[in-house]
């Protein structure tokens, strides 16, 4: 019996408990001989060198231990539901080395996942089983763990909420996604509105490791220009990765890597300007160096592609203003993506707000250096287009100045 509260004693029921410890089983395992103990406890049995069975006395065929996933759920659903705290063996576990599941413990564990026992250590026993060889992935789709781990990637708690463990389940099977092959039936599993609404929440909610886990598993699902679409009209999941802004590069850097993918087909860049992405953009371009700012401005070259694309751009002096800062400053081909973008507003647009921006913040100069150095022909001829453009606007900018004075020093009858 345990003590429930101070006046209430229940009784535990027999298979819950160690037949070595008498407590209440925390990581219950099994034997060869089918008896089952605590992991903790069988294990320093084994470690003493006895080679049988301590309830039965039976000699070991094998000294393999096997998770009893099953009656550990159970023993889980019967502590919540009576509000105890079960014993842990944590002191002594930490120094046993946990088993290599076989095929048949993988199907055990995703069974018992179908019936609704998810938990971290259950899923980190599947990753490492996947990981160990590709037979083992191969193994792992043919018993249908596409299909339960996107399950577990769509689901909530009881109150619809997302807390921080369940969270962790979610980073823990797109880790085992990664790991497994993609077939056409996993990638439409994964592309699915539920399953990238889940995508959205881990780039809201989730750690580091897992956004960045997470972007690693939607990049490698834009190889089909129909998944592609797909993704990028979940409006969702688009404002999750446009708006995020993390201090950790690599962060920023595999969800940038992931924007530029979903970016490529025109198509799919319609939605990104109706979403703001100009704007969104142009906040992480300011303070971004380095790489990261070359990836920006390389999304806001896909985005002046577009006729919308350029009318954003436009209407947004500050973007134009911070691309002329960025040029020459980053890299080759940073100052590439720059000219192209200067080049398609201001003369594919031929947009005066985009040319008085660029003009007054020393675009001219900038283009004027850039010819003098080791550029590419076709950026030197963008950057002779827009200092034609340029010039003119200067002279007509002088001659308004020549007028301007002449008409203040005429004097009235």
């Amino acid at each position: 019996m345990v003590k429930q509260r101070q006046d209430l004693y229940i009784t535990v029921p027999s298979f819950f408990k160690c037949p070595i410890s008498l407590d209440i089983m925390k990581s219950p395992v099994s034997l060869s001989t089918g008896v089952t103990y605590d992991r903790c406890s069988i294990q320093k049995w084994l470690d003493e060198g006895h080679n049988t069975c301590p309830a039965t006395m039976q000699v070991l065929e094998s000294k393999e231990i096997i998770p009893n996933y099953t009656l550990r759920r159970l023993i889980q659903v019967w502590s919540v539901s009576n509000q105890i705290s079960v014993n842990s063996c944590a002191a002594v576990s930490k120094n046993v080395s946990e088993p290599q599941i076989g095929p048949r413990q993988a199907k055990d564990i995703l069974q018992d996942i179908r019936n609704g026992a998810v938990d971290c250590e259950i899923l980190n026993d599947l990753l490492k089983y996947a990981a160990e060889s590709d037979k083992n992935r191969e193994r792992l789709v043919k018993a249908g763990a596409v299909s339960i781990l996107a399950q577990i990637l769509s689901s909530r708690g009881k109150s619809g909420e997302i807390c921080a463990k369940m969270m962790e389940i979610r980073s823990l099977a797109v880790k085992i996604f990664l790991l497994i092959p993609h077939n056409e039936r996993t990638v439409r599993i994964l592309a699915s509105p539920e399953t990238l609404s889940a995508f959205a929440e881990i780039f809201v909610e989730g750690t580091s490791e897992a956004k960045i886990e997470a972007a690693k598993l939607l990049e490698s699902l834009l190889t089909d220009g129909d998944v592609k679409g797909q993704i990028a009209s979940h409006d969702g999941l688009l404002m999750s990765l446009l708006r995020i802004s993390e201090a950790d590069a690599k962060v920023m850097e595999a969800v940038l890597r992931c924007l530029h993918g979903l970016c490529t087909p025109k198509r799919n860049r319609l939605n990104f300007v109706r979403l703001g992405a100009v704007g969104h953009m142009t906040k992480l371009l300011r303070g971004a160096d380095g790489k990261i700012a070359e990836q920006i401005l390389g999304l806001l070259e896909f985005m002046s592609g577009s006729a919308e694309g350029r009318t954003s751009i436009c209407d947004q002096p500050l973007c134009l203003q911070t691309i002329v800062q960025k040029m020459l400053k980053i890299s080759v081909a940073a100052t590439e993506h720059c000219v192209i973008t200067l080049w398609s507003v201001c003369c594919l647009s031929a947009d005066r707000r985009a040319r008085n921006a660029v003009m007054q913040s020393g675009g001219l100069t900038k283009l004027l250096l850039l010819m003098q150095s080791d550029c590419s022909p076709a950026v030197r001829q963008m950057a002779g287009d827009l200092l034609k453009i340029f010039r003119e606007k200067s002279k007509e900018v002088c001659r308004n100045y020549s007028y301007d004075s002449k008409m203040t020093h005429i004097t009235p009858f």
